[in-house]
């Protein structure tokens, strides 16, 4: 499982939050934990497969706000059955 950082300029309310985890829902519906925050100006989510840059750009774009950068760090398995 990866974990997956986008830096994204323009979100100013919880709307804006709304709105970008449902962007990414909709390009990548097998992500898993999608949350969004305006004040670190971020979107994470967790998603088996490598992901499409491009998707994702275009995706956030479309919405009307900023893609700035995104990246990847496989995610580690915590908690009674992570061992």
């Amino acid at each position: 499982m990866n974990k997956i950082t986008v830096k994204i300029d323009g979100m100013m309310c919880g709307m804006c939050e709304a709105h970008i985890c449902e962007t990414i829902r909709n390009a990548f519906p097998d992500a898993k934990k999608v949350s969004a925050s305006r004040k670190s100006g971020e979107a994470t989510f967790l998603y088996e497969k490598e992901i499409s840059e491009e998707i994702l750009k275009k995706a956030i774009a479309d919405t009307g706000y900023t893609f700035v950068s995104v990246s990847s760090e496989e995610q580690k398995k915590h908690g009674l059955f992570g061992r």
